[in-house]
């Protein structure tokens, strides 16, 4: 009885790998080795943060059997915009998002979506690729300088009329030691006399003696 039940249970898992084809397996392969190296040797190298993984690579996951298993299924165009439209503008209410995280996971979507759906044998890869190199290009610095910024709160707020911006400025880049090259007022608090000022700077490598 019980070599009955694993012969049957063999053959139902057989039925099932024949049934989703040799093609599934290797736009599955693709698509696993694409989201690993957006994620593990793109965004964790540049940007540090590891609390957004799980979700991207999930996502990514999650898409590529949806888009895979729908696509020899009739639907309209409607529909499956309006599909992968609740899955891009998802948000997370429990905090903020910043842009190139969302970046980030709506490019993982697209991956998974792209190798699922795209025709042709070499197709996905291609395509994967041209994503991938971009996005090491824009985000390491290659092509374009990576800049950032931070909140500052500044106690002199009669620093902060339009004919003391130079001066702020100034004030600014030598309390902080960075190369400041704009800045934005926030929030003013008249009560205690306070300003949030949001300096943006470009980020420098520092090179390390041996």
């Amino acid at each position: 009885m019980i070599l009955l039940q694993q012969t049957e249970t063999t053959n139902t898992l057989a039925d099932v790998v024949n049934k989703l084809g040799t093609k599934f397996f290797i736009r599955l392969l693709i698509d696993l080795s694409s989201i690993c190296i957006l994620l593990f040797l793109i965004y964790l190298p540049n940007n540090k943060k590891r609390e957004y993984i799980f979700t991207f690579f999930m996502f990514n996951v999650a898409i590529f059997l949806i888009t895979f298993l729908m696509n020899d299924v009739v639907m309209s165009m409607g529909a499956a915009f309006g599909l992968f439209a609740v899955f891009g503008m998802l948000r997370y209410r429990t905090e903020d998002i910043a842009m190139k995280d969302m970046t980030y996971l709506f490019l993982s979507i697209a991956m998974g979506m792209i190798t699922a759906v795209t025709k042709g044998d070499w197709e996905p890869a291609v395509v994967g690729s041209i994503l991938l190199l971009l996005t090491f290009l824009l985000d390491s610095g290659l092509l374009l300088k990576r800049e950032l910024y931070k909140n500052i709160q500044y106690e002199n707020i009669e620093m902060i009329k339009p004919e003391n911006q130079d001066a702020l400025m100034e004030d600014l880049k030598k309390r902080t030691g960075l190369k400041i090259h704009r800045i934005a007022i926030g929030k003013v608090d008249f009560l205690r006399d306070t300003a949030t000022v949001r300096i943006y700077y470009y980020e420098t490598k520092i090179a390390v003696k041996k």
